[in-house]
């Protein structure tokens, strides 16, 4: 898990998957290009997350059979209800992704765009969250993902909090 400095073709990476969605999908409201790719000038891991959003369950079916069908493979909410996540080992695109669909009411999708657009629009908390990363990676490494989840959760918890209070 190397963090990267800002790179440029994380929007253009996010644009080509949403490409590949949109010629082959039509059951979602929205395709949100989140977490720290979607920030510009937010150092991240070079991963593209994106939250399909559905109106619900049932075009939530709809829409998995169809993502299926260009190589994702759901592989269930992990623990959060509404929030449904996808494989992309077989898609017809090299670009490491994070894909998720979320009901559009879900309070993690909401969480997702509430700190997206607070970062985007707030240069000076992309760069505190920049130095929060920073010393986090010195403490645990650059390899050791699950000590720096685990820190950022607990230990700078209150950052995220500020974020979307």
């Amino acid at each position: 898990m190397v963090i990267e400095k800002y790179n440029s073709k994380w929007p253009e990476q996010f644009c080509a998957i949403k490409e590949l969605l949109e010629n082959n999908t039509t059951e979602y409201i929205s395709i949100e290009h989140v977490g720290s790719t979607s920030i510009p000038g937010m150092s991240a891991k070079p991963i593209i997350d994106i939250d399909v959003v559905v109106e619900d369950e049932a075009q939530f079916l709809r829409l998995k059979n169809q993502l299926e069908a260009i190589g994702y493979k759901h592989e269930g909410d992990r623990g959060i209800p509404g929030r449904e996540a996808f494989d992309d080992t077989n898609v017809p695109i090299d670009i490491e992704q994070h894909l998720y669909v979320c009901v559009k009411d879900n309070a993690e999708l909401q969480r997702h765009l509430k700190f997206r657009n607070r970062l985007r629009a707030e240069p000076e908390l992309v760069e505190e969250y920049n130095k929060i990363k920073e010393e986090i990676l010195s403490k645990v490494g650059e390899n050791n993902r699950s000590a720096y989840v685990e820190m950022k959760e607990k230990e700078y918890k209150w950052f995220f909090e500020k974020v979307l209070a």
